[in-house]
């Protein structure tokens, strides 16, 4: 008998962890209806670790917007955070093709020297390029600036990466096998998780399912502690839709090689505005049958 376990990144609408669970289950259930199918076990079995309040309570009640100009502008004084932007920024300068020329237009205007030093030091070069990537997806520099927020604090916080993997964690207490699906944030957390505890406490985990993952930027990939496929992990099937900034690249060889290889999906059509939504993941036809089979099979 399996179970399904629902790991998530941010939590956009600040819902409660019920009214998260129920959005999460909906979506996937138009993505079923769209594939022919239905839900494949009852919801009791369907287990959903939450950890929205360690990540919320840290904007203080402001704005994601505002919050991710703060944390932005707080990287210059953070030489580790500083370090992942810079990394971030630049990949996503180059898998966007911006050129000098583009960053130069949205450099915002300054009484000095028109000089373009790259790094989060200069603020008018992170605001330019911010910028220039906002050209090309509406909302991406807010998500740039949240997902530096939120793996630096993960990966380096010993205090937020336990409560967090507290929670996820009592998601696997019964022995069963388990079905994870993971996204965004949630990915490094389920990646990081599986591959240290899951061997050590007897996981069986028949499939991993990863949507909107950034794991294979290489910023955040080389802070990882090596790449490997989780002993407890059977078959890992990663989804993205190529406009989301956050999955920047598959999890391919290139960018992700582990053994065996993880099948990619990279033409999902995430209707999100941002196009990084867990529904507009979940309402994939295939991503949602793949989901179910794994829990059919």
């Amino acid at each position: 008998m399996k179970e399904l376990v629902l790991i998530h990144g941010r939590s956009q609408q600040d819902k409660d962890s019920k009214a998260l669970k129920r959005a999460w289950i909906e979506a996937w259930g138009r993505g079923l209806a769209a594939a022919g199918l239905t839900l494949p076990i009852p919801e009791e079995r369907i287990r959903f670790p939450y950890y929205g309040d360690t990540l919320r309570d840290l904007l203080e009640g402001i704005s994601e917007a505002d919050a991710a100009k703060i944390i932005v502008r707080g990287a210059r004084e953070d030489d580790i955070a500083a370090g992942l932007l810079l990394g971030l920024l630049n990949e996503y300068i180059d898998a966007c093709g911006i050129g000098e020329d583009e960053i130069r237009r949205h450099l915002p205007p300054a009484a000095g020297p028109l000089a373009v030093e790259r790094g989060p030091q200069n603020w008018r070069w992170v605001q330019a390029v911010l910028r220039a990537i906002d050209q090309r997806v509406p909302g991406s520099g807010v998500l740039i600036g949240l997902l530096t927020s939120d793996v630096s604090l993960y990966l380096r916080n010993t205090n937020v990466r336990g409560a967090i993997n507290g929670g996820v964690r009592q998601a696997f207490e019964r022995p069963r096998d388990k079905v994870v699906v993971a996204h965004s944030l949630g990915s490094i957390v389920a990646y990081l998780l599986l591959g240290k505890d899951g061997s050590e406490a007897g996981w069986r985990v028949p499939a991993l399912i990863t949507l909107g993952s950034p794991l294979g930027i290489k910023a955040i990939r080389g802070r990882l502690g090596g790449v490997r496929h989780p002993d407890c992990v059977g078959r890992w099937f990663n989804a993205r839709d190529p406009r989301d900034v956050v999955a920047l690249y598959s999890l391919d060889e290139r960018h992700f090689g582990v053994v065996p290889a993880i099948e990619n999906k990279i033409d999902v059509d995430n209707s999100s505005s941002n196009r990084h939504g867990i529904e507009g993941y979940l309402e994939d036809p295939e991503v949602a049958r793949r989901i179910h089979d794994a829990l059919a099979a």
